[in-house]
């Protein structure tokens, strides 16, 4: 009988610790972070995600909540803004709103209530502002973009079909490709 207590007493520690370090399970947890932490010239943060159009017009917000996509396209544009950036020169992004590819249709039943659906209707779009300085600390550019593709299921390309994000990674390699990249290498 001691043995079955200590057991469960060292069952229940366990589990109380793996629980208190736990990271959020929703984009919208209050304890979910709002801003990557500074690792080279780009910093990026973002507004509160329930204020996201893919949470606010989802017809599964459950869903739609789930992971740490925002978290992920925010590394992902960290890394891609900074390839072209000349050296000292920084740029702050903050993530304002978006909407992931694809929508939930859950007339289609139940058993299809957890699944993305992709149609033309239902195209990503991220909404960021931004703030390029050189290496002086003096304002280069700043603005808002705007970043949509409407054309997003006939583009040929994709890095991975597997990711699910790969839609949203194609906005910001776009948007770095057309716009950043210019800015960056005229301000130099």
């Amino acid at each position: 009988m001691n043995r079955s207590l200590s057991a469960t007493l060292l069952l229940a520690a366990a589990l109380a610790t793996g629980t208190a370090n736990a990271a959020p399970r929703t984009v919208t947890s209050p304890d979910a972070p709002r801003t990557l932490q500074a690792d080279g010239p780009v910093n990026v943060q973002w507004n509160d995600p329930a204020t996201f159009t893919e949470i606010r017009q989802s017809h599964n917000r459950f869903e739609a909540e789930r992971g740490d996509w925002v978290q992920q396209l925010a590394r992902y544009l960290q890394t891609s803004a900074a390839k072209p950036l000349q050296a000292g020169q920084t740029l702050d992004i903050t993530l304002v709103d978006i909407k992931r590819a694809g929508d939930y249709e859950p007339w289609h039943g139940p058993r299809a209530n957890d699944i993305r659906v992709m149609r033309d209707i239902y195209p990503p779009r991220i909404t960021l502002q931004y703030t390029l300085k050189d290496a002086s600390g003096r304002i280069v550019d700043e603005g808002e973009a705007k970043l949509t593709d409407t054309g997003y299921l006939h583009t040929l390309g994709l890095r991975s079909d597997s990711d699910p994000l790969r839609y949203e990674k194609r906005l910001i390699d776009d948007w770095v490709k057309r716009q950043l990249t210019a800015q960056a290498t005229a301000a130099r």
